[in-house]
């Protein structure tokens, strides 16, 4: 088991619902002039995910990508790791990445290019934290939920060594207990 962690709440679960519902609503502005592919990146995102494309009122098809960086710290390991694989072709269409958090800009950065070179018409970002601070690349994220300090949190899916996915809220880690 984990260590417990000393958290405080950072962004509600008014606030999240409230932003999830404004992205869903920019995205729709695209997916009904043309065919969207919304990719989940894994692990994450999958509530964010799972909340935006019920608010996107248009059809779209789902892609679900993972990907490693973390491993059990509480910063990335600056090494991105592809551990699970799109099923179908992205060639000639429009593709959503949708992630969690973009600190460093790493992972976005490896993902954009990796599927950039499978040539889809368009590839766009989504992430619902971002951490300007934190970057190590010149990425920028084309929708974005909230900006965030540069601090360590979880909840809405984020978690510390697997845990904590499940709080309804986003918490920034204070400390270790």
């Amino acid at each position: 088991m984990t260590a417990p962690l000393k958290f405080s709440k950072m962004i509600t679960e008014t606030e999240l619902a409230k932003r999830v519902k404004e992205l869903g609503a920019e995205i729709t502005e695209i997916a009904r002039k043309e065919p969207v592919i919304a990719v989940c990146i894994l692990k994450g995102s999958f509530i964010f995910f799972s909340d935006l494309v019920r608010h996107i009122e248009a059809d779209i098809a789902t892609e679900f990508l993972g990907t490693a960086s973390y491993g059990n710290s509480m910063k990335s390991s600056g090494e991105v790791k592809l551990t699970l694989d799109l099923t179908n072709s992205i060639e000639g269409k429009t593709v959503i990445l949708i992630e969690d958090i973009i600190d460093t800009g790493l992972t976005m950065d490896f993902l954009t290019k990796t599927l950039a070179a499978r040539k889809p018409k368009r590839l766009l970002t989504c992430s619902l934290l971002f951490k300007p601070e934190a970057l190590k690349t010149s990425f920028k994220p084309d929708y974005v939920g909230f900006k965030i300090p540069n601090d360590f949190v979880i909840g809405y899916g984020l978690d510390y060594q697997g845990f904590y996915r499940n709080l309804p809220y986003i918490a920034r880690v204070e400390s270790l207990q």
